[in-house]
Order: C-alpha cells, then sequence, then structure tokens
C-alpha cells in the first residue's frame, strides 16, 4: 500500500508539470511575420513559408506586418496569390509608426482577409512602372492598371464604392492616404496602436477566408514570431542595389587579376562567385542594361593603360566610363529612390578602382626604367677588378665572377689591378674600359 501511494502521488505531481504546458498549447496562436524590405523574390519563399506553417500549425491568425515603399510587380501577384488562396485569416498590419506600405505593398495590404494600420502610416502610390523602373507607355501602362485593378477589385469590392474608387485612385493617379483616411472609406478595417491592440480589436471579427467565413477568437493569443531564415535574408541582402554594385566591382576586378596572372584560382574563383550573386541581383532589380556597355568599357581603359602606359589618361577615362555605367545601370529616371545605387558609393569605388589601377600602372613604368637585374646583359655598367692583363685582353672579375675580357678602342691603358666598367657583353666575353 505504501509503494501504491508514492507511485500515486508521482503520477499526480506529472499531471501537474504538464498542466501548465496543456494549457498553453490550448490558447489561440497568432503568427507574426515582419516585412521591412523592398517586394522581391526572397519575400515570398518568405511569406509562402508562414502561409504553410500558420496552416500546419493550426494557428489563429497570421499577421504580415509591413513597412515597405514597393517592389517587383510580378512578386507582389505571387503574394498577393497566395494570400488569397489561404485557409488560415492572413491580417496585414502597415507598422510601426511612420511606416508606408507603397506601390506593391498597398496591393498586398489590400489583400489581406484583414487590414489595419498603425498610427501615422501612409498606404497607396501604387502606379506600375516598368522592369527598368521608367514610367509605361500608354498602352502597356493601360494594360498594368487594368490588370492590377481586376485583381484588388473582388477583395476591395466588398468593402463598399468609397474603399473601391480610393484603390483605384492608388493606382491610375498614384494617390496615397494617411491611417484615417483609410479607415473613413473602410479600405482598411482597424487602426491599432500595437500587436495586442490589433488582436484585441479581431477577437470576434469575421473574415472571408479561402475555406469560408471565419470568426477570429484571439482573446489571450499566444503571440509568436516568425523570422526570415538566414537564406531567406542573405537572398535579400542580394537584391539590395548597393550590395549588387560592390559584387560587380569586386567580381570584374578579380576575374581580370586572374585573366592577367593564370595561374591561381584564389582571384578567379572570387570572381566567378562574385559575378554569380550580382547575376541574381540584377535579375530582380530593376536595371537598365545599357550600363553594362560603358563598364565593360572601363575595365577595357584599365587594362589597355596598364599594357601601353598613357601616364595614367585612360585610367582616368576608365573611372569616369566606370561612374557613368554604374549610374546608367542603376539610376535610370523613373528608378524608385529605394531601389537607386548609393552615389557617394559609385564615386568612392570608381576613384578607389582607379586609384588601383594607377598604382598598378606606376610598377609597371617602374619595371620599364629599371636597369635588367638578370642574365648577361646585367653586366653592363658593373665595375670589375682586372686579375690578369696583357695588351688589350685579359680577365677581370665581375659580381664574383671570373670573365674574359678586352679593352675598349677608347680605353686608356689598363694594367692589373685596376677597375674597369663593362661596356657590352660579346657571348662570354666583355669589353671594359678603365674606370
Amino acid at each position: 500500500m505504501k509503494r501504491i501511494g508514492i507511485l500515486f502521488i508521482f503520477l499526480s505531481a506529472l499531471l501537474s508539470a504538464f498542466q501548465p504546458a496543456r494549457a498553453q498549447s490550448d490558447e489561440p496562436l497568432a503568427l507574426v511575420m515582419t516585412v521591412e524590405a523592398p517586394i522581391m523574390p526572397p519575400l515570398l519563399e518568405y511569406i509562402t513559408r508562414g502561409i504553410e506553417t500558420a496552416q500546419r500549425r493550426n494557428a489563429e491568425v497570421l499577421i504580415l506586418q509591413i513597412n515597405t515603399l514597393g517592389g517587383s510587380m510580378d512578386t507582389m501577384f505571387k503574394i498577393v496569390t497566395a494570400i488569397r488562396a489561404s485557409d488560415v485569416p492572413v491580417v496585414v498590419y502597415v507598422a510601426p509608426k511612420n511606416a508606408i506600405a507603397g506601390s506593391a505593398g498597398a496591393i498586398i495590404a489590400m489583400a489581406g482577409h484583414a487590414v489595419a494600420m498603425a498610427p501615422e502610416t501612409i498606404i497607396g502610390a501604387s502606379s506600375p512602372i516598368d522592369s527598368s523602373g521608367a514610367d509605361l507607355n500608354s498602352d502597356a501602362r493601360a494594360k498594368a492598371t487594368n490588370a492590377t485593378k481586376a485583381v484588388i477589385r473582388p477583395f476591395v469590392e466588398p468593402r463598399g464604392k468609397a474603399a473601391l474608387a480610393l484603390a483605384e485612385a492608388m493606382i491610375d493617379e498614384a494617390k496615397a492616404v494617411t491611417v484615417d483616411e483609410a479607415l473613413q472609406t473602410h479600405l482598411i478595417d482597424f487602426k491599432a496602436n500595437s500587436i495586442d491592440d490589433l488582436l484585441k480589436a479581431l477577437n470576434g471579427f469575421t473574415v472571408q477566408t479561402n475555406a469560408g467565413a471565419r470568426t477570429l477568437h484571439t482573446q489571450n493569443a499566444r503571440i509568436q514570431p516568425l523570422d526570415l531564415s538566414f537564406i531567406e535574408r542573405f537572398l535579400l541582402i542580394l537584391t539590395d542595389p548597393n550590395i549588387a554594385f560592390l559584387l560587380i566591382a569586386i567580381g570584374v576586378q578579380a576575374v581580370l587579376i586572374e585573366i592577367s596572372s593564370p595561374g591561381g584560382w584564389v582571384a578567379g574563383f572570387i570572381g566567378v562567385v562574385c559575378l554569380s550573386l550580382a547575376a541574381y541581383g540584377l535579375g530582380t532589380l530593376p536595371v537598365n542594361w545599357f550600363g553594362i556597355i560603358f563598364l565593360i568599357t572601363a575595365f577595357v581603359l584599365f587594362i589597355l593603360d596598364i599594357k601601353a602606359p598613357t601616364h595614367g589618361a585612360l585610367t582616368a577615362a576608365g573611372v569616369a566610363s566606370f561612374i557613368v555605367g554604374a549610374l546608367v545601370l542603376f539610376n535610370s529616371p523613373g528608378t524608385p529612390q529605394f531601389q537607386r545605387v548609393s552615389v557617394p558609393l559609385v564615386i568612392a569605388t570608381g576613384i578607389a578602382i582607379g586609384a588601383l589601377f594607377f598604382i598598378i600602372l606606376l610598377f609597371a613604368l617602374r619595371a620599364l626604367r629599371t636597369p635588367i637585374s638578370a642574365g648577361v646583359e646585367s653586366y653592363i655598367g658593373k665595375i670589375g677588378v682586372v686579375k690578369n692583363w696583357k695588351d688589350a685582353h685579359g680577365q677581370v672579375h665581375v659580381q664574383s665572377e671570373l670573365w674574359s675580357a678586352e679593352a675598349t678602342q677608347e680605353s686608356e691603358p689598363i694594367r692589373k689591378g685596376d677597375k674597369v666598367e663593362v661596356v657590352q657583353v660579346n657571348g662570354i666575353r666583355l669589353k671594359v674600359r678603365k674606370y
């Protein structure tokens, strides 16, 4: 009986230990994702993973907190499709204060099953632009704007005529509004100061998901962040125009070093890796490929200045071509400011590359002017001592070696022990004159 009593006490303690964990698991789960970057393909992977995780863990709600100036329209359309296909309610929350859901970010916000904004935030300015960042021509613009309005109409139209008119004005006229203006037209559902305030507002709110109508129960919901993975974060960094620009600069230089000094592999490997990573960034950024011509021209000028020294003239022209090429590549008219490369960074990098090639040029010129220090030609101008001499011939000691020598016609008479200067090398015989 005593053993049974001890076993009963042990089991009771074990059950009480697991009771908090079970109670915690009964709480509704609110997954929170944060997007504070341009809308690029890595974010599509991130948001898709978040929706799948929310469905797998039977989350009550998935909150997508965004602060973005926009980005790729193609990626935006895919994100909208993923959100609208989700069985778990996706609530888009424009936050923190002073955040913006601009351009593609505004379309993503409208696609949420519920939409909220923090105080002092902005939404809108969703006019389409082409892949190079420039304004579309009339026909292309009409197609893009009509397609975008068709995408948002099914989930904005139920919010009322005022909301639909405002959403279409954001696309047609690049209109942007504050949180209060968006709330007044019912384009958004809530104005919330924080995630906790948002969850309180969402409690009892009914949304239409892919699985049908669903009333949210977010009272005392357990908040759990879902961060970007290392790969997603790394790929997002590669879509930064400044990073892509630096990778191009480093990669091309490394490849040129490998070509000029073949036999090693480190420089070539670094160059190929950098250019491969840069290619990923260029494939997602709005770039003007005409700038590549200037970049190639710049590096050709650098190499020519080394091979055929022009005292830095070609290097200076190469620096100018490099700077112009980078600005044309990334900073074409119409490219959004957040997708432009930093002008000071371009200028500083161009000057640094020019300085590097100018230093190489100086070494090349010095090598051309340096007397030959190897081979028999290096003996010309050296001073030696006569060991044996008869008439105009004898042996001299030069550079720790004993040579046969003959005097030049203009030389003064030479005797044993005299110092002589090497004037010419004929095979294995030196021509010398008295020093």
